[in-house]
């Protein structure tokens, strides 16, 4: 069996998650007739407190929906430079909303300094894009941003007449390791970006939830954007039943998160200090490559580099990790001797 730490997207339904999909009431969702699909998204939207939710097959596209639904041509969205909706999506904002970015960088905790975030608000000045919207995300690099934090930053946002929306592409794992309902969590926020296919192990979809005046807007935005999937329930059941069964069990992937971080240390294999399921470790860069090529060889995929993100889910148990570390383990050792040289020559 594959064991694969490349990201939490690969994992595959369960046996249960595809009996639900297989027997999934169905209708045509572009008429609102799908009720498996409004079923998820007044589950979704009752789980995070909001008054709607709608169905994106995802997380880019509910992301773009969400920040063309807030802000019109030529306004402006406040983001961090490694935020996903800034780096990671095409620039679909920029490009297909005519949505100004104006990023900022991140501290070493994912969090944007509020007091720059404040400095960045346009005057009204016709020389400036109009700011209109905060965007933050949690997690990031698997590093989860508290409830204070996300507070202030909504009282910032209230206090200055801008909007806020939060991508959550893993906030399920932000609340498991926080102990607190994502209702708590993410109380306050205008949008969130929920996905379904990340830890919950849904094959896919997103959610996004909001007021229900914006989530309408976004419905519109979705038709441009691509549409609705007519009678996608029997991919709405795989992201009910993971809304109802998986949440909880983020846990374990947040322990053999820190157990594979405890194995590599053990191996000499130094991680930063791991809150979710995502472990960065540094792996001497010149096996980088070898490494990947004989852990492929056993059917263990990931992305070795100098800075490696290794991310536990639900297709990865604590067996799974302990194989995936004897493996480093005795390839290290077998190769002690070159990597000695190599440490020699370079120093």
């Amino acid at each position: 069996m594959t064991i694969d730490f490349r990201s939490d997207t690969v994992t595959r339904p369960t046996t249960a998650m595809r009996t639900a999909m297989a027997q999934a009431d169905v209708g045509d969702d572009v008429f609102g007739d799908d009720p498996t699909i409004n079923k998820l998204q007044d589950f979704a939207a009752s789980m995070f407190g909001m008054e709607a939710g709608l169905y994106f097959p995802t997380g880019t596209q509910s992301n773009l929906a969400a920040l063309m639904a807030h802000c019109q041509r030529g306004e402006e969205v406040i983001v961090g430079q490694q935020a996903h909706t800034y780096k990671y999506e095409g620039g679909g904002g920029a490009v297909l909303g005519s949505i100004q970015p104006q990023p900022l960088n991140n501290k070493p905790d994912g969090s944007l300094d509020l007091a720059e975030v404040e400095a960045a608000i346009k005057p009204d000045d016709s020389h400036f894009a109009i700011t209109r919207l905060i965007a933050l995300e949690n997690t990031i690099g698997g590093k989860v941003i508290g409830r204070a934090y996300m507070a202030d930053a909504i009282a910032l946002a209230r206090r200055r007449g801008l909007s806020i929306h939060l991508d959550g592409a893993r906030v399920f794992n932000a609340a498991v390791k926080l102990g607190m309902p994502v209702k708590d969590l993410c109380t306050g926020f205008d949008t969130v970006s929920a996905c379904l296919s990340k830890g919950l192990g849904a094959p896919a979809g997103t959610v996004l939830v909001g007021k229900r005046d914006v989530i309408e807007r976004a419905r519109r935005i979705r038709k441009m954007v691509g549409g609705a999937m007519r009678q996608a329930g029997v991919l709405a059941a795989g992201g009910l039943y993971a809304l109802e069964h998986h949440v909880d069990r983020l846990a374990e992937d947040h322990a053999n998160a820190q157990r594979l971080a405890k194995g590599l240390a053990a191996a000499g294999i130094a991680s930063d200090p791991v809150q979710t399921n995502m472990v960065f470790a540094a792996f001497p860069k010149e096996i980088c490559k070898p490494l990947q090529e004989h852990l492929r060889s056993k059917d263990m995929l990931c992305f070795i580099d100098a800075r490696t993100r290794l991310v536990t889910h639900l297709d990865v148990d604590a067996a799974g990790v302990d194989a995936f570390v004897a493996e480093v383990g005795a390839f290290l050792s077998q190769n002690a001797r070159s990597l000695s040289r190599a440490a020699a020559a370079g120093a």
